[in-house]
């Protein structure tokens, strides 16, 4: 599904240049659920921006769904993003000014889905995760831990082939923590859903079935 050969990323200094990630070789097949962990400043999210096509690798090769990222369309790249890639961030990046149940359809709107499918989907999301009540709240009057759950049913609304989670509970306490990654474990396990997650947490990196270690822009 996945599959990057000798990728690196830098930013030009002075006469040289800077890099942040060196030589990366990876692949990820389809189901897996891969924990991407090392100190901070290691690369870890860049490299999972270059991952999720946020950003652009400065030298190697990216096969994404046997896509030459390099080759891409804007209009491919823009698909991929709609229909294929989920995105959880830590800061929940939730719209204000809307309602959970407007969030969560949001996704579904650029798809172009009819009216009555969103409603559906929507409807089905909020069953799942328990947050039917919330439907009518607006993100400022939940908590951090049912934040992230919408920002999880908001990813998963439009049926991704993979998820990418950059310190997905890095903002909640234990307890909401393990929820989120138990519902991870479940959409990786029951769905099939690919799941690559930026990690600090060892024990966040249990649910997942291999580590990938970054130090220094190197996997270790």
């Amino acid at each position: 599904m996945i599959k990057l050969t000798n990728i690196s990323k830098y930013y030009p200094a002075g006469f040289g240049k800077t890099y942040v990630l060196r030589n990366i070789s990876l692949e990820v097949k389809e189901g897996e659920f891969v924990s991407i962990m090392g100190p901070s400043g290691s690369g870890k999210s860049t490299l999972l921006h270059i991952l999720g096509l946020l950003e652009e690798a400065s030298e190697g090769e990216y096969l994404f769904m046997d896509d030459p990222v390099q080759k891409l369309t804007e209009k491919r790249r823009t698909d991929l993003h709609r229909n294929a890639i989920g995105f959880v961030f830590q800061a929940y990046h939730l719209i204000d000014e809307l309602t959970v149940y407007e969030n969560i359809e949001t996704p579904l709107l650029y798809k172009g889905i009819s009216g009555k499918e969103r409603k559906s989907k929507v409807a089905d999301i909020l069953d799942r995760f328990q947050i039917v009540a919330k439907k009518d709240l607006f993100p400022s009057q939940l908590s951090g831990g049912q934040q992230q759950l919408v920002g999880v049913a908001r990813a998963l609304v439009t049926e991704p082939k993979v998820i990418f989670a950059d310190e997905p509970t890095g903002n909640l306490h234990s307890e909401q923590a393990d929820d989120i990654m138990k519902v991870f474990k479940e959409l990786n396990e029951k769905d099939g859903v690919t799941i690559i997650q930026v990690t600090h947490s060892e024990k966040n990196a249990t649910y997942s079935n291999r580590i990938v270690r970054l130090k220094d822009g190197w996997v270790d």
